[in-house]
């Protein structure tokens, strides 16, 4: 794991909760309109999780999940911060480019089948599917929001590097190794 970092990556604060209670461990990705021509690629294998609310709602969530809303780190700030509570390393990446796959991720994920059918079908069918360890800050952090973290952008720079030290993981080793494996019957 690097010892500082100051990339982050932009994702639904329903789905940073669900990472942080342990309730997730993969992020499916199709990727902003400021991705360009190519569309997402993976250009990073740890980060710090930027959660947003925008595009967020209870209906784009499996109906048990919707409790994630009212998670703190799911809540609209009430000042121009940023909380950074989480960080995500990489271990593995899938393109799912058969429909097929798609309703048996539901176990790994929080997303209602909508969501992620209207994710798979936008522009060129397919989506990417991380599997990231997920890590929890012993005291979270905020940073000061700026116009250029703004738009429909899965990765941004954040203005300094942060301490990836006091990380403990979200799973245990055990119970990470059974997320890996559900995933890989799933997309193989």
């Amino acid at each position: 794991m690097l010892a500082q970092n100051r990339i982050a990556f932009k994702e639904w604060g329903a789905v940073c909760a669900a990472l942080g209670q342990g309730r997730q461990s993969v992020l499916v990705r199709k990727g902003g309109i400021h991705e360009g021509q190519q569309g997402f690629r993976v250009d990073h294998r740890e980060f710090w999780l930027f959660s947003t609310r925008f595009h967020q709602g209870a209906e784009q969530l499996q109906p048990e999940f919707s409790d994630l809303l009212q998670a703190p780190i799911a809540i609209e700030p009430a000042s121009e911060k940023i909380m950074l509570a989480l960080y995500a390393v990489v271990e593995k990446v899938a393109e799912i480019k058969d429909p097929s796959v798609l309703s048996r991720l539901d176990s790994l994920q929080v997303l209602n089948q909508e969501t992620i059918q209207q994710r798979f079908e936008y522009k060129n069918p397919g989506l990417f599917v991380l599997l990231v360890r997920a890590y929890q800050l012993s005291q979270p952090f905020e940073v000061e929001s700026e116009t250029r973290y703004a738009g429909c952008r899965s990765w941004v720079e954040l203005s300094q590097e942060y301490s990836t030290s006091n990380l403990t993981p979200i799973l245990t080793d055990e119970q990470f190794a059974q997320q890996q494996q559900a995933l890989e019957q799933i997309i193989t």
